[in-house]
């Protein structure tokens, strides 16, 4: 909105040092995150902050060859350590209590924190019962687990990381939270949640008031603009790319910002190597908004709003549903927002899903089942059957429904745990679907009759067994009280039954129920069994068997 034409080198650099003094909190000491994602923390990241440059970091190639004492790290004064009274260590933050997640306090146990942070980042369930398990584990304040000196928080960060790998920026926002944003590496976080979430102000006025850390230029410039400062973002801008200190590519696009006369233009600046929530704002704000498709899951968040428009809300729900993201009952609401305006896709499944609403309002079971295969099938085409059964498992359970409605009213109560709502089964029902019922409530322990999962049924069944011993890498981690160790590879086996490891499976819901979580490994056990026709992940099994 203001340009300054800057003066000579020298002045500039001494410009923008006094005026980054004044607006700039003391800096932390940066360091690398933890997160496996390597867009997250990257909006306000030092521009020394990483030591080695990859594609996407902060610090360009050029700026390497430079030494310390030609370019400053920041506009800020030298840091202070400063640890707020009684905050203690974050890995023993949560925001659920042991016992209503159902887990012991003690579940690390002995573990080495550094261990247990590098499982919980290559932890990836698909399974919709795993996921749910591991979120609680995530989410719970559990004793903290041995750590090196100066590694506390390191499993905390880890647990944060994947939720927002999850796109569950809810309750890493909430997690962050507990533990407070003192923390330079927490507050990195806080930001960039609230970008996606498309609170810039929240996240300038988060940066505003957490002492003791140092965001970027780039951020600060962002914040300065968004409040108004335009002449202030300006100053900090032209000083800190005159001095190298604002990767080029950022630079241009904060130019794009600042200066209106660009919005004249048409060049479309390229996307960066590695997009960061603020990059998507800064494109967004200049009417170059990045898709989110190709993005990490969180960054779908930001297409929910309505800004841009039905089609964008409706693909974002859909990939935020798919992955346990979003409730699927959001994704019904989005659903039914409008009547669809094209076919094929998504509009496709919006007009069946809307149909079927139709037909549950009405009461007629003759509609329902008329309704109910085809939303079905489309929802198991696109890998959205476990969010289908989430969406209407409850609803169809209860009705007397009979032909293939009631077979997939069946499957679809099954698999969302809705069992119990089940009042009656279909008089044509298939007899290994009636065996599931049984096995869903844990009366059916005996060999399935024949049905389209009976030999997967088999050999998982061996799960539950009461005699089963538990191998002896776990029997090892039990005796040295690591049982935080073996309920994360329990919950890696389990799920790679998905790709048909059926033997590793068992293996893993055994240990599951060893660790008092035998409702999540018998729900577990019917996802895999029900996998081939409901699906578990797009493109792990074919929608029909």
């Amino acid at each position: 909105m203001i340009s300054i034409n800057p003066g000579s080198r020298a002045t500039w650099a001494l410009t923008v040092f006094l005026a980054g003094l004044a607006l700039l909190p003391g800096s932390g000491n940066a360091r690398p995150p933890l997160s496996a994602s390597d867009w997250l923390s990257g909006s306000i990241r030092q521009p020394d902050a990483v030591s080695a440059w990859r594609p996407g970091d902060g610090r360009p190639p050029e700026l390497k060859s430079r030494s310390r004492k030609e370019i400053a790290p920041s506009g800020a004064v030298e840091p202070v350590g400063v640890t707020r009274l009684g905050e203690g260590n974050a890995d023993s933050k949560g925001t659920v209590s042991p016992r209503a997640a159902g887990l012991p306090a003690s579940l690390w146990g002995d573990s080495d924190s550094a261990t247990l942070a590098r499982m919980v980042l290559s932890s990836d369930p698909r399974l919709p019962a795993l996921r749910r398990l591991e979120r609680r584990v995530l989410a719970t304040q559990f004793i903290p687990p041995k750590a090196q000196p100066g590694a506390d928080g390191q499993l905390f960060l880890a647990r944060v990381d994947k939720l927002l790998d999850m796109g569950a920026t809810g309750a890493a926002k909430e997690l962050l939270q507990a533990a407070g944003p003192a923390d330079p590496e927490r507050f990195r976080r806080l930001f960039d949640i609230a970008l996606l979430a498309g609170d810039e102000a929240q996240a300038c006025q988060i940066m505003d008031r957490t002492p003791g850390v140092a965001p970027s230029f780039p951020a600060r410039i962002f914040c300065l603009a968004l409040g108004g400062d335009w002449a202030a973002a300006a100053l900090v801008f032209h000083g800190a790319d005159l001095n190298g200190m604002i990767d080029p590519q950022m630079a241009t696009l904060l130019g794009h910002y600042l200066d209106d006369s660009y919005s004249d233009e048409s060049d479309i600046l390229p996307p960066p190597t590695v997009v960061t929530p603020l990059d998507l704002r800064l494109h967004e704000a200049i009417g170059q908004p990045l898709p989110s498709a190709n993005l990490p899951l969180a960054f779908a968040l930001a297409d929910l709003d309505e800004n841009g428009g039905w089609k964008a809300r409706l693909d974002a729900a859909e990939r935020l549903a798919r992955g346990g993201a979003i409730p699927a009952s959001q994704l019904r609401g989005i659903y039914g927002e409008q009547k669809p305006a094209a076919s094929g896709g998504v509009w496709d499944r919006a007009a069946a899903v809307q149909a079927l609403d139709v037909a549950l309002a009405s009461g007629q079971m003759a509609q329902v089942e008329q309704t109910l295969p085809p939303a079905f099938d489309a929802m198991i085409a696109a890998g959205l059957g476990p969010a289908f059964a989430d969406m209407v498992g409850g609803d169809v359970a209860a009705l007397p429904l009979t032909g293939r409605a009631g077979q997939v009213a069946l499957w679809l109560a099954l698999q969302a745990g809705d069992w119990r709502m089940v009042k009656q089964t279909p008089a044509d029902a298939q007899p290994f679907d009636l065996w599931l019922l049984d096995f869903a409530s844990g009366l059916a322990a005996a060999v399935p009759p024949a049905g389209p999962g009976s030999d997967r049924a088999e050999q998982l069944l061996t799960a539950f067994v009461a005699d089963r011993p538990l191998p002896q890498a776990t029997s090892d981690q039990f005796a040295q009280n690591r049982k935080g160790e073996a309920m994360l590879t329990a919950i890696a086996d389990a799920d790679a039954g998905i790709d048909g490891d059926l033997a590793r499976a068992a293996q893993g819901l055994a240990v599951l129920r060893a660790l008092n979580q035998g409702e999540i490994a018998r729900q577990a056990a019917i996802e895999l069994i029900l996998a081939p026709v409901i699906g578990a992940s797009p493109g792990a099994y074919p929608a029909n068997p």
